[in-house]
């Protein structure tokens, strides 16, 4: 049907015969070589530009038809929950306060029918993003590298022996690695593989950003600001309404973020997370409880003289203005993490810091707590049980599953109340995480500098 296409398109009426083109694997690269012969040099460059082009926009129309279905299902259902929530939300409305046992027992009934619509709508609101970045992703599938030219001499082709025996090595090898590497290859990278492994539900799924240097900095750390209507940030915004609706009936106003190990963009998507969640309103502090690395002031440009370690030190009843830093993005300020303190565990988990967090929490309507990977200090764990919920953030292709099993039993272990997981770094990478022991050198190494920020 390809050929078809592109004689038509040509305006060849005999076609193309099949067998003068030939399609090839390049050894040890993603790149396919395309062959086409023809009495005419000219048509043969022709048509080998022309095949490539109508195979993308071909690939393209497939796709597409394919995700279109899905997300019109998707956005129906979304419709349907939303219409349930809403009669749902004015039969509340309608008894108040009840003055009988079955205006009390309709009122229970109600608002366990609210939280399960409420659920459904959240996951329904997941997998609508996932196929919409998946969508996305699939457009660029299949880029030309390299045009054909008209070659100024005839060219004497390989055999079709040497060819058909090299694809079909080429084949074997291919399928062959590709098995080999599945086999070996047990990390999380959707979010089924959460479900199964650990049971919680995926709040969020983050694309893989293409981070950009400049002035020792990535551009691309505060891409809720940047590029506001991009993907990326639109997957930020459904995180933020999924962590809204995972709790009906305490709204939560602490929340700790926090993953694995020091490269799964915990800290990134701590400092886009409240910059959302600011955006819509709610007044935001963004608190970096990362005593050991703290990177936070320096994703947003601020001084780390003053901070959390300043006010455990003096009196914890007094002022906060001088350490409650403006961001420059409205109802939302960062409190450091001040200068590095030789104890980190125990004074996050002193007294003095519960009466901290009490009094930051008559400051705003959320708390959020930047800490350390869970395997590779206590602080998290410190930090976790004090909070109203935990969001783990796991790297697409880098956590590995005993790993994520490790950090659930730790925060289990101390009553955190886990939300969910956000699936970072999507697409899947691979080349397979960190070791435990690799976290603790991370973190162990005071002596290292890095100029911009580490992808805690």
């Amino acid at each position: 049907m390809i050929l078809e296409a592109v004689a038509s398109r040509l305006g060849l009426e005999k076609g193309i015969d099949k067998d003068d083109v030939s399609v090839g694997a390049v050894s040890n690269t993603q790149l396919i070589e395309l062959k086409v012969r023809n009495l005419d040099p000219e048509l043969a460059a022709n048509i080998a530009n022309t095949i490539p082009v109508v195979f993308i926009e071909r690939s393209e129309a497939l796709q597409l038809g394919r995700f279109s279905e899905s997300k019109a299902a998707l956005s129906q259902e979304l419709s349907r929950v939303q219409a349930d929530i809403e009669l749902t939300q004015t039969a509340i409305k309608a008894i108040g306060s009840p003055n009988t046992a079955a205006e009390e027992t309709e009122l229970g009934r109600l608002q366990t029918a609210l939280a399960q619509y409420r659920s459904n709508y959240a996951t329904l609101l997941s997998n609508y993003e996932a196929i919409r970045l998946a969508e996305a992703q699939a457009m660029d599938s299949v880029i030309v590298f390299q045009e054909a030219t008209v070659p100024g001499d005839p060219v004497l082709s390989n055999t079709k022996v040497n060819v058909l025996l090299a694809a079909a090595v080429g084949a074997a090898l291919a399928i062959g690695i590709a098995f080999l590497v599945e086999y070996l290859d047990d990390t999380l990278k959707s979010p089924q593989d959460v479900s199964r492994v650990l049971g919680l539900t995926t709040l969020g799924t983050v694309a893989r950003m293409r981070t950009k240097k400049r002035n020792g900095r990535s551009e691309d750390e505060l891409v809720t600001t940047a590029t506001p209507r991009s993907p990326v940030s639109e997957a930020f915004r459904t995180l933020r309404t999924n962590i809204q609706f995972s709790s009906v009936d305490k709204p939560i106003r602490r929340l700790l973020v926090t993953s694995a190990g020091p490269s799964d963009g915990k800290s990134i998507t701590a400092i886009n997370l409240a910059i959302v969640m600011a955006q819509s309103g709610q007044s935001v502090i963004l608190i970096d409880t990362d005593l050991r690395r703290p990177v936070l002031h320096k994703a947003l440009s601020l001084s780390n003289d003053k901070g959390i370690t300043n006010r455990l030190l003096a009196d914890p009843a007094g002022d906060l203005d001088g350490c409650l830093l403006p961001t420059g993005v409205e109802n939302l300020r960062l409190l450091a993490s001040g200068p590095l303190p030789p104890n980190p565990s125990e004074l996050l988990g002193s007294q003095r810091m519960h009466k901290l967090i009490e009094q930051l929490e008559q400051q705003a309507d959320v708390l959020i707590f930047d800490s350390p990977p869970v395997l590779a200090v206590t602080d998290a764990a410190v930090l976790a049980g004090q909070m109203d919920g935990v969001v783990l953030v796991i790297a697409a292709g880098g956590t590995r599953e005993d790993m994520a099993r490790r950090v659930l039993a730790e925060l289990t272990q101390v009553g955190a109340p886990i939300l969910g997981v956000v699936l970072n770094k999507v697409p899947v990478g691979r080349g397979g995480g960190y070791g435990y022991y690799y976290y603790r050198h991370y973190y162990a190494d005071e002596s290292r500098q890095s100029s911009s920020m580490p992808e805690t």
